[in-house]
């Protein structure tokens, strides 16, 4: 009997352990009010969004790049082409937390640059999110926009921000596929990321100068694209070309895990450009939907060119006309309406197409960079004629929901004009559209400002101790029948 009163006692320790346990979690902590695991800006919606944005861009790169750059080259350079985008994917990710993130999105150094420090520490991490320069001035001084400050903690954004950078790199590395040094490339990716990626995030949406111009860039056509064709290009003049044999002949290995890469990374730019503006809001839906439909239309018309010209469509034709739709589309995909999401597609899928088969083998200079990829036609030529095509197309009403400076709009809203008044003016009539009215009545409102139009039947000498001053107009004239 004194051998079981222990094994009775430790029974009802358990059960009662496991009564105050099932008390406890009847009400999760992440449910209850007031903790500081959901304080009062948190809004999860939004949290939960940006997370599954983050995470989709994310995929885009690993594995989505991956596979895609694995498959996409000769067999003989499939592993170290994966290993390029995988080793960029992680070496990103530590340089971005250790000293890069406030680089591009902390306070302002420079014009062009933010003050680096490491984004690691829990004081830091677990505040609401912010990015302290993107406040937005009149000329006089006064603020037309405060400082974003999503409803989500930094970590948040630390994490989504770096998932764009990542990309950026892995896609630069497209361009010195099958013949880079490994080891110069694992020195190059923490190098570009520091002294050329930073500039241009911080510049264009980290607060500096050509965010400050006005400088639409809705989701990265300058700030990854036109950026990542850029440097690739360069790059690829400075490594040099590959071997000639690799330059006359460089077939897939593998064409089917080559779409499936591709189709990560096209499903994953819903994320890419529905993230962009920092909430679950009307134009992140906006951006879904014509990220989809630039991507589908490009393809179409990339296709459709190369059994025009060549007799049959192309797979890898057909990719490259996606990619192209993806990178015209993201500089505005927030700001546009849906039918200029087609426009941009058809655009996309024929101007890269024209650079890339046709100008480029007459081209002297394309013709000596060895672009493996041809990075600088799927991105930097398709990002540039995104964001030019997003300062056409632009529309007022979706600017107003997403860019800092009010009244901004894509220049062919400039040259055309509604058929309709708007509203206000209809309320109001010849007075809000001329300044000035047929006659006056009396109970009719303010009609004449002598202050505006001068003095007539004596106006100019009624002073409020005149019968005929009426106290209730702020200007104008009464006459009293």
């Amino acid at each position: 009997m004194p051998l079981f009163l222990p094994f009775t006692n430790f029974h009802l320790l358990c059960h009662q352990s496991r009564t105050n346990l099932g008390t406890k979690m009847a009400t999760p902590g992440a449910y209850e009010e007031h903790l500081p695991a959901v304080p009062d800006w948190l809004n999860k919606g939004d949290n939960a969004w940006q997370m599954t944005a983050s995470a989709l861009v994310g995929l885009q790169s690993m594995p989505g790049l991956v596979i895609l750059y694995a498959s996409v080259v000769k067999k003989k350079w499939a592993v170290n082409s994966a290993f390029m985008a995988l080793y960029a994917f992680a070496a990103v990710l530590i340089c971005w937390v250790l000293l890069c993130y406030r680089m591009a999105f902390g306070d302002q150094l420079f014009p062009f640059w933010g003050k680096g420090a490491p984004a690691l520490g829990q004081k830091y991490l677990a505040r609401q999110a912010v990015l302290p320069e993107t406040i937005h001035y009149y000329s006089d001084g006064r603020v037309e926009s405060p400082a974003t400050k999503p409803f989500y903690p930094m970590a948040t954004m630390v994490y989504f921000q770096f998932t764009f950078a990542a990309i950026t790199m892995i896609l630069l590395a497209g361009s010195v596929l099958g013949r880079m040094n490994i080891r110069a490339w694992m020195a190059f990716v923490p190098l570009w990321l520091v002294f050329s990626y930073t500039v241009g995030a911080f510049s264009l949406w980290g607060g500096g100068f050509l965010y400050h111009w006005g400088v639409i860039d809705y989701s990265g056509g300058y700030v990854i694209h036109l950026s990542s064709g850029i440097a690739g290009f360069t790059a690829a003049y400075w490594v040099g070309p590959r071997l000639k044999s690799d330059r006359e002949r460089f077939p897939p290995n593998n064409v089917l895990l080559m779409l499936a890469g591709a189709g990560l990374l096209w499903m994953g730019w819903s994320g890419f450009n529905g993230g962009a503006p920092y909430a679950a809001n009307v134009p992140a839906s906006v951006a879904v939907l014509n990220t989809n439909i630039s991507a589908a239309t490009s393809l179409l018309v990339w296709t459709t060119l190369d059994v025009v010209f060549f007799g049959k469509p192309s797979v890898i034709g057909a990719v490259q006309g996606m990619m192209t739709g993806l990178a015209c589309i993201t500089p505005g995909a927030g700001v546009v309406q849906s039918w200029a999401a087609i426009v941009m597609g058809i655009l996309s899928g024929s101007i890269p197409w024209f650079t890339m088969m046709i100008l480029h083998k007459k081209s002297i200079l394309l013709q000596k960079v060895d672009d493996t990829l041809g990075v600088f036609h799927t991105h930097a030529v398709a990002g540039l004629l995104g964001g030019l095509l997003t300062g056409l197309l632009a529309e007022p009403t979706l600017c107003n929901m997403v860019l800092p400076v009010s009244g901004s709009r894509g220049a062919f809203y400039e040259f055309f004009m509604p058929l309709r008044m708007p509203e206000n003016e209809l309320m109001i009539g010849d007075d809000a559209v001329h300044g000035e009215e047929a006659y006056a009545l009396w109970g009719d409102g303010e009609k004449y400002d002598p202050n505006r139009h001068g003095s007539i039947f004596g106006a100019a000498e009624l002073t409020p101790n005149d019968h005929n001053y009426n106290h209730t107009t702020a200007r104008g004239v009464t006459i009293n029948l």
